[in-house]
């Protein structure tokens, strides 16, 4: 019978409150705007730990160069943060990271506006009914 809470499931999440910490205070990168880990998935091997990060865009860019410009400079400073991760973090070996933008969040946006549309249009039809 499996756990409810996995080891990698624990180290995931050890590794998101780190690298939440370690972006936050240790990259000096001016091109990266505001970044958010959501979410750490590591293998079962412990082999890879995929990052998924949302941007908050800096100054006058756009949302779509935020994402690439925080993705290229933090895979770039990927073998930084995983040496700064094994001080952390006591573990025989230490994943590799490879970061990705986080969709799940502008999807749940995307499909809000949609729920709400739909609202509006199902009230202003029974209003006409109605008259």
């Amino acid at each position: 019978m499996a756990r409810d809470y996995s080891r990698t499931q624990r180290i995931g999440d050890q590794l998101q409150r780190e690298l939440a910490q370690l972006i936050q205070f240790q990259i000096k990168d001016p091109r990266l705007g505001m970044v958010t880990v959501s979410h750490a998935k590591v293998s079962k091997d412990l082999g890879f730990a995929d990052v998924y990060i949302t941007v908050l865009p800096k100054g006058d860019q756009d949302e779509a160069e935020a994402i690439v410009v925080a993705l290229k400079v933090l895979n770039n400073a990927a073998g930084f943060l995983r040496g700064e991760l094994a001080h952390a973090i006591k573990l025989r070996v230490m994943p590799q990271l490879r970061f990705h933008f986080d969709e799940s969040i502008e999807r749940g946006r995307h499909l809000h506006s949609l729920i709400e549309s739909a609202i509006r249009q199902e009230n202003a039809s029974q209003k006409s009914d109605e008259e």
